[in-house]
């Protein structure tokens, strides 16, 4: 069922838009039949489970940290990610930059934006999201390759156009100021119940879990 559904997925993507599977509580064996199916990039919201999935499977696959991410956390992300697409603030940035620093490695991230400026929910707000990424370019372990944002969770998908097309905008907006050390090209929006807007707006990485994996206890995908 998983090969199944990725394949189904993957023939309604556009040229250029990657999916990254979010494997939030699944199985070793979930995830090693959505490989086997074509998936390449398994997001993880948490770094505990994340690391012992990693360790659990030895494919050649790409890892992104895609739920909040604690700067006490960070060396264990800067272990086991590939990517970063949480980031929301500059001291986050930093310890990110500290632990790749300790690995000789430069870590992509992305910024998150609070499309729906909401002030419980992670994401740095709009309007402070170019200065953000100007102090972020600074640091020499960390590039900034773009944007991501959430949207809601639940509903009708078309509730989420207004906050990826925000989002998009801004990512246009900032693409434009060529800033040092970043390279705005990933643009991240769009769950398994509002993916296919979020393309029509623009992202070209799309986080999808339900939709491979089936519905699971808890959590949103």
């Amino acid at each position: 069922m998983i090969k199944d559904n990725i394949k189904q997925i993957q023939t309604q993507l556009p040229e250029g838009v990657q999916l990254v599977g979010a494997a939030k509580t699944r199985s070793p064996e979930e995830v090693i039949e959505a490989i086997e199916g074509g998936l390449t990039i398994i997001g993880h919201n948490y770094v505990q489970e994340a690391e012992n999935l990693h360790a659990a499977i030895s494919r050649p696959v790409k890892w992104h940290m895609i739920g909040h991410l604690q700067s006490n956390k960070a060396k264990k992300a800067a272990a086991i990610f590939d990517m970063i697409e949480t980031v929301d603030s500059l001291k986050l940035a930093k310890a990110i930059d500290k632990a790749c620093n300790g690995f000789n490695k430069t870590m992509p991230i992305l910024l998150e934006i609070n499309s729906g400026e909401e002030l419980q929910k992670a994401g740095v707000m709009p309007e402070a999201a170019a200065r953000l990424i100007k102090e972020m370019s600074t640091l020499s372990h960390v590039k900034v390759r773009g944007l991501m944002t959430m949207g809601p969770f639940t509903g009708d998908p078309e509730e989420s156009r207004p906050y990826f097309r925000k989002t998009k905008k801004l990512f246009d907006e900032i693409k434009t100021l060529n800033l040092e050390n970043t390279e705005m090209s990933l643009l991240s929006m769009g769950m398994s119940n509002s993916y296919q807007v979020a393309i029509e707006e623009g992202a070209n990485l799309v986080r999808i879990g339900t939709k491979i994996f089936g519905d699971r206890t808890y959590g949103a995908s």
